[in-house]
Parts: C-alpha cells; structure tokens; sequence
C-alpha cells in the first residue's frame, strides 16, 4: 500500500458512540530506504523527537515532529526492538533482539555510551520512575535492572517465560508482565525482585500488548487468541470486562482523557474502545495498513503514532500520526 492511498483512508464506523471520527490522520511521515518490520517508538517531548526502532532495517530513526522529517539515523543495530528515552540525562536506549544488547546513546550526537549485554533477545524497555532504573524484558524469561549511569546490569528477575509488554506501576513498586509462553500474567515485586503472583486468564491465550490506566487501579490486555481485549483489576488479576478487537495487536494504550482505549493490530485497523461502568463498547475500526501493529500514544501531546512496516512491491514504511476528536 503507498502512502498516498494511506492518506487518504477514511476510519470505518461500527459503533455509535461517537458523532464524528474518534481518531483524525494528520499526517503521514515517510520513513525512507527501511526494509521490513517497525518496531516500537519512543519519544522525547520537549525536544519534539519520536525515536522508531526499525527491526528490519537493523536502525532507530530519529524523526523531528516539527519538520516531520527524519534528521538522523542510528545504523548497524541487530534487530533493535524496545527503544527508551531518558529525558534528564538525553540518552536513548535501545534495546536489540538479535544479539541481546542494550545500547545507550547520547541523542544529541549518537556517540555510545555503553552497551549491557543480556544474552539473547532483549525486546520491551520500561523507565522505573522511582529509582531511574531501566527495566529490560530479555531472553527465555527475564527482567533485567539497568543502571542508567553506569549502563550496567543490576540484578535480573526471572520469569516463566519470554516478557512481551510489561507495565511499572510506580505507587506500588510492582511490574506487569505479559508472558504469553507460559500463559500467565507475572506480578513481580521491585523491592524483594521477585514474581509474587501468578495470573491465569482461561479461554485467552497469547497476551503481547499491555497497559495500565493513570490510576493504577486498572490493566489493559490484549490477547490474540482469540483477538480480544480485557480490563483487568489491577490488585486481583480479575477480568472485569472483555470485547473482540483486531487480530495481531501488538500495542495498547489508554487515554484518560476521554475514557478510551487505544488498540494497534497487525492485521491493519486500529480499535478505538469506549470505557464506561457499564463496560466496553467499540466506538470506530479505523483502517491502516497490513503489519502495522506497533504504536504510541503520548498523553502531553494528544496524539498517537502507528509505524507502518514496509512492504512488498516498495512501499514505504511511514509513522501515520492521528490527532484523536472530539
């Protein structure tokens, strides 16, 4: 699919919830010479840089919102997956699938500032905002601690299985983890660095995007087998609500805002879901483009990214920025 069929796509109603498009394209940044799968996104808010770890390409471009540009590109990654920003320091941190790195970067230049080295797969990064440490998901079932100064490992928290999404809930100083190999969510407490919980979620399997609402109280899940959306009580692990969605999500986010969530999928829609007490209700499938699964809101900016892969007959890989409405 071009970038100029992408454009002009028009989101596709299936609810009544909302009088007009919940979600706007506004524009549409090409993502030039990239091959294959984008990963996940980062960003620096007051710099005004979103950071697109580029899987395929083996690269992170630095895209300038302002321009809606890419102004710089970090080359000969392997397969970098899971990217971070540290806003005090202007560090990137880039975490790689196909050597287990992790790569920090000064976001000025580009220059290394040290690479931690975890084995295998290092995928998901997460920021503890209570102690500054990077939180890493790696391997065949680890968290790892960073030191953001040193760029060395700290400690590791095993776990059942290979992390996909995770979510630091920092009023608790506990971590959510999806581990779809071991059909579970872990709950893992930061201070003794051990799994206290373990929940089941029967009849729903492969558990990849996570999200965690502003008050702490409530977890987004989205699984893909089947392709459906749970809200979960953040203190039991019980399912309080669920809904089908979009196959292949790979990103989920909440907007507090207006009571929504936001669910990317690969198979090319973006599920726009309403939040009330009585449940959930899908409010619009807005259409994208085939493998675009990965994604970013940013509350402080109002809008959300999608990162469209590349694909065959030489299209272009682009990051389709929507300003969601009212």
């Amino acid at each position: 699919m071009t970038l100029g069929l992408i454009a002009a796509m028009h989101p596709c109603s299936v609810g009544t919830a909302a009088a007009g498009p919940p979600l706007i394209l506004e524009r549409t940044i090409p993502l030039e010479n990239v091959r294959g799968r984008v990963d996940h996104m980062a960003i620096d808010r007051v710099g005004g840089r979103l950071f697109v770890a580029e899987l395929g390409n083996d690269s992170v471009d630095v895209v300038d919102l302002q321009t809606g540009k890419v102004s710089q590109r970090i080359n000969g990654l392997k397969e970098p997956q899971g990217a971070a920003y540290l806003a005090d320091r202007d560090v990137i941190v880039v975490a790689n699938g196909g050597d287990g790195s992790v790569r920090f970067l000064r976001a000025g230049d580009l220059s290394s500032l040290g690479t931690a080295a975890l084995g295998n797969d290092a995928d998901n990064v997460r920021i503890d905002p209570s102690s500054g440490h990077v939180l890493v998901g790696y391997g065949d079932g680890g968290l790892a601690i960073l030191d953001q100064v040193t760029h060395s490992k700290l400690e590791g928290m095993r776990l059942a299985g290979h992390p996909e999404s995770f979510q630091v809930d920092a009023k608790t100083d506990r971590v959510f983890a999806n581990v779809p190999d071991a059909g579970q969510i872990a709950v893992v407490d930061l201070k003794s660095r051990r799994q206290v919980a373990t929940w089941k979620t029967p009849g729903l399997a492969a558990n990849f995007p996570m999200a965690l609402d502003s008050t702490g109280k409530q977890l987004a899940v989205v699984f893909r087998s089947p392709a459906k959306l749970a809200l979960l009580d953040a203190a039991t692990g019980a399912v309080t609500a669920s809904l089908d969605t979009c196959g292949d999500a790979d990103d989920v986010f909440f907007d507090g805002k207006r009571d929504r969530i936001y669910a990317s999928c690969g198979d090319g829609a973006i599920d726009v879901v309403q939040r009330s007490p009585n449940g959930l209700e899908l409010v619009e499938r807005v259409a994208t483009s085939s493998g675009a699964r990965t994604s970013l809101f940013v509350p402080e900016l109002d809008r959300l990214f999608v990162a469209v892969r590349a694909g065959w007959f030489a299209s272009e890989a682009a990051i389709l920025v929507f300003r969601p409405s009212p």
